[in-house]
């Protein structure tokens, strides 16, 4: 039967147990505290399971050899491990190898995630975590070793920009799973974990580039004749990119004027919407009425997507920035921006047109108006007039109150003053 010990001379605890008909008795360096006991006594219940399931890995547990016999004399604390137990200070617990307990934080997050997202934080493991932390104990990671490795993500250079390392917001989500693995070891094995007090790197807020409408209007007598519908869909609904390249032919509800948004194309495949608020329907207005009117009358009738490619698969995101989107902003001379800025177009426009930012909120699939007002903030008082014009106008228009103030009235009182 496995249990937990002290060592009488050390007053450290070790664990005793039994594999392959051999009695093994793993010291620590852990003084025999409550605390210590329930530590160990989780990794001596795993240790006994994975015995069980004969998956156990000597090597693997405890970083060194298996021993050759089994240990029949008790194993006396080296000198500076009975210091060390004498002055009250812990070493890192027995804990598995980062590889090992990443891979199964892995597979219980994933069940909560999109296939998008796995995709993501599977590459972030495979690309940045695992080569730099995978061989080293999850519980021995200290505070230093994840601050040298985010210095050392800001000197990778970033596959968008020629020469530019990583910036802060990609530094900041390869950090976001090693924070979170970091964070259920410690957890779960009861040590300190090493992200405490480190902080994300700021980040500069995104910027927003919308459209004027004089813009708009260029771009739609400019661009070829069978890009105009999507062109019109995506100015002025608001949909993601994901969204419309997504968008079926079932979700256009023609009678009551309604594109529900439910699913999305994200890296080429199908998917689950961004939030739950996502799942929205949007009112279409006059003009997105009659082209997606249009389209739907020239379309086959086995047509699945909206915009689909000729091939009836969804519209792939590259291709249309490399061949349609690039060239036609060059062509008009525009500043060169993401497709994305045309969901930020359709919010300005709407805050333009003074309709309610609850609506405009419910458009968006935004569960609040915070992120509205926070993201178009600046943009409101000039488009809405909403900088105090609008309510003097008021004012001017219902009340009638003097000019001036009468000369010899005091404002004070309201009585006659001296001329």
């Amino acid at each position: 039967m496995a249990s937990i010990r002290v060592r009488p001379e050390t007053g450290l605890l070790f664990m005793d147990f039994t594999w392959q008909g051999k009695r093994y008795r793993e010291q620590t360096a852990l003084p025999d505290t409550p605390a210590n006991r329930r530590r160990l006594q989780k990794v001596l219940e795993r240790i006994e399971a994975e015995i069980a399931a004969g998956t156990f890995d000597y090597e693997r547990t405890f970083g060194k050899p298996q021993p050759k016999a089994a240990q029949a004399t008790p194993v006396v604390a080296e000198p500076a491990a009975a210091a060390t137990a004498a002055t009250g200070a812990t070493h890192a617990p027995v804990t598995p190898t980062f590889a090992e307990f990443a891979e199964i934080w892995f597979a219980e997050a994933r069940v909560g995630w999109r296939r998008s997202y796995i995709v993501t934080q599977r590459g972030v493991l495979d690309k940045y975590l695992l080569p730099h932390f995978g061989n080293q104990a999850v519980g021995s990671i200290s505070k230093a070793d994840v601050l040298a490795f985010r210095a050392s993500l800001a000197k990778v250079p970033a596959r968008s920009a020629a020469g530019a390392p990583l910036s802060n917001r990609r530094i900041n989500a390869i950090m976001k799973p090693l924070r979170q693995i970091l964070n259920e070891a410690a957890d779960r094995y009861e040590f300190t974990s090493a992200f405490r007090s480190v902080k994300p790197l700021k980040v500069k807020r995104s910027e927003v580039m919308p459209f004027s409408l004089e813009e708009v209007n260029r771009i739609l007598q400019t661009v070829r004749l069978d890009w105009r519908p999507y062109f019109i869909v995506r100015f002025f609904t608001g949909m993601r990119t994901g969204e419309v390249h997504g968008l079926k032919w079932r979700w256009v509800d023609f009678e009551r004027r309604l594109i529900l948004v439910r699913e999305s194309i994200v890296l080429g495949e199908e998917d689950d919407l961004k939030t739950e608020g996502s799942m929205r329907d949007i009112q279409m207005n006059q003009m997105v009425y009659d082209a997606l009117a249009a389209l739907r009358r020239a379309a086959t009738e086995d047509s699945v997507y909206v915009f689909g490619n000729r091939a009836g698969k969804p519209i792939d995101n590259k291709n249309f920035i490399t061949r349609i989107w690039n060239p036609l902003l060059r062509h008009l001379g525009l500043a060169l921006r993401r497709p994305y800025q045309m969901r930020h177009t359709a919010a300005t426009l709407w805050l333009a047109a003074g309709e309610s930012p609850e609506w405009i909120a419910r458009q968006l699939g935004h569960t609040s108006t915070e992120m509205l007002f926070r993201v178009y903030s600046r943009y409101v008082p000039n488009l809405t007039r909403q900088d105090g014009s609008a309510f003097e106008r008021l004012l001017r228009q219902h009340l009638e109150l003097p000019a001036r103030v009468p000369s010899g009235v005091s404002p004070s009182d309201g009585t006659q003053g001296s001329r």
